[in-house]
């Protein structure tokens, strides 16, 4: 199928077409030891692009018919190749999705001029330029993502709208406000004012705190008499004791001993199911997710979406490949469903106390 006869995401979206994005690739990255936790630069894009290459083909295996390019926060390099960075991602990703047919996108995350005071004019022109690679490279749709005040996400909005893509903007803010206060029903509706096709949730806060936001999101739409498609991209880690403003990153456990804190794979189902009758419609997962969390989704979703992720041929859900029985309990899909498992950890603390810290969202 050629690229200019794609149904556009839009088109898919209105059609009711259920849509999954792809995972975590700074955690995975990371863990994997190609890039350093806390810069959060994606340089292995030109460092390693092989394994770039390698986990996106992992996330579509895994049901993903949404690929990004793995650009985030490019735009904090500390080196002069942030575009030699972007430029290589969209390559990358480009090959990736035409082998699988997908959907690819480009995302913009905050900027260090907002977090220190800039001017509006400042920030969109650092947008632009970063918008304008992924559109000569012809992206699907682009994205705002990650961005905790509603106003730096709808400037963001703004320029790519400019560009004539599909524009989705992706808050990770609570069910209370963003981190400057604004009420989450007023952010929904400041985001589809200026400009968004898609609106949502990803990142920072604990998965049904995200959730919950996404709610909150669709009441403001509805009150105002908007409109916009639903996503929702949560955090791969249980953090309910997070606190409402640096979320995760404030916990003592941040960013190396997270582990305890995954998602089961039957969290994420269950996730997706609570999402889907909110009526989320895109889906996918920011932080700490794994290609068998995307596979999840993609296994909860397969009556809906009358697909089958490639990866699942060699997986059955809630049926292991030994015998499904143990101590004379079958573990079938109620018994994986209704499961509490246990860290295994004598002396670790249900909650931790988040850190106090001086820095900027």
């Amino acid at each position: 199928m050629s690229h200019s006869s794609k149904k556009t995401i839009l088109e898919r979206l209105d059609a009711g077409e259920i849509l999954i994005g792809d995972g975590g690739y700074l955690f995975e990255m990371e863990r994997r030891g190609y890039v350093a936790a806390g810069v959060w630069t994606p340089d292995v894009n030109v460092e390693h692009p092989h394994a770039v290459e390698g986990l996106h083909q992992e996330f579509a295996r895994a049901g993903s018919n949404v690929l990004q390019a793995f650009a985030y926060h490019a735009v904090w390099s500390r080196t002069e190749g942030r575009n030699e960075i972007n430029e290589s991602a969209c390559r990358i990703v480009k090959k990736v999705a035409a082998q699988y047919n997908c959907l690819w996108a480009g995302g913009l995350s905050p900027t260090r001029i907002y977090g220190q005071g800039g001017s509006k004019k400042d920030v969109q022109e650092y947008f632009k330029g970063q918008a304008e690679i992924f559109v000569r490279h012809d992206c699907d749709f682009l994205i705002a993502e990650y961005f905790h005040s509603s106003e730096e996400a709808g400037w963001a909005v703004e320029v790519l709208k400019e560009t004539g893509k599909p524009v989705l903007a992706s808050l990770c803010i609570t069910s209370q406000g963003d981190f400057k206060g604004v009420p989450t029903d007023e952010c929904a509706v400041r985001l589809v004012k200026a400009g968004a096709d898609v609106i949502g949730v990803n990142c920072k806060f604990d998965p049904q705190e995200s959730l919950k936001a996404v709610a909150k999101m669709k009441e403001g739409l509805e009150k105002a008499g908007l409109k916009a498609h639903l996503m929702f991209q949560p955090l791969g880690f249980h953090c309910p004791d997070a606190d409402n403003k640096h979320g995760y990153l404030a916990l003592p456990e941040n960013p190396f001993a997270l582990e305890p804190r995954q998602l089961t794979r039957w969290d994420v189902h269950k996730l997706t199911r609570s999402a889907y009758d909110l009526g989320v419609r895109y889906f996918g997962g920011c932080c700490g997710f794994k290609a068998y969390h995307i596979r999840a989704i993609s296994e909860e979703l397969e009556k809906e979406r009358g697909a089958k992720a490639e990866s699942s041929d060699k997986h059955q859900p809630f049926k292991p490949m030994y015998s499904s029985t143990f101590g004379h309990m079958e573990r079938n899909e109620e018994y994986w469903m209704n499961m509490k498992p246990a860290s295994g950890r004598p002396f670790s603390p249900s909650y931790s106390k988040p850190v106090k810290s001086t820095l900027n969202p």
